[in-house]
């Protein structure tokens, strides 16, 4: 039974492409002209975008982070508070920045809270993005 009902079924998608196949090329001599345009765009296409990544590749350098002291000292950022600012850019907690400086976490508060305004930022994310923006973190 199963043997039937997989001969038929071969007979059936094997019938389809044959049909499909035809179909096919009687298209393609109908309409050779735009067949090769096609072709000949989509090569051009592929082409382009190689040449364009070839062209504008940044290379990515492989030095090391040196942190931008000039702004820093502008914006008044104390040793502790730039320690507290890459922690948070870690992703980390209060409780866990503070576990990690062996502070508590009401001096972690405070030191976020004078991020927030020397950087001129009401968020956590907005104080890192302008942090990575003025090169203070990597």
């Amino acid at each position: 039974m199963w043997r039937t009902i997989l001969l038929y079924g071969a007979a059936l998608a094997l019938s389809a492409v044959a049909l499909n196949w035809l179909e096919y090329q009687v298209w393609a001599r109908a309409h050779a002209g735009e067949l090769y345009l096609g072709l000949i765009a989509a090569g051009f296409l592929g082409l382009g975008v190689w040449v364009g990544a070839r062209a504008f590749r940044t290379p990515s350098p492989n030095l090391p982070f040196s942190p931008n002291t000039a702004a820093r000292a502008a914006l008044g950022i104390t040793e502790r508070e730039a320690e507290v600012l890459s922690l948070l850019a870690a992703g980390r907690s209060n409780k866990e920045i503070a576990q990690a400086l062996a502070v508590s976490p009401n001096t972690i508060k405070t030191h976020v809270a004078r991020l927030f305004e020397k950087l001129e930022a009401s968020r956590r994310t907005e104080a890192i993005l302008r942090a990575r923006e003025l090169g203070l973190i990597p």
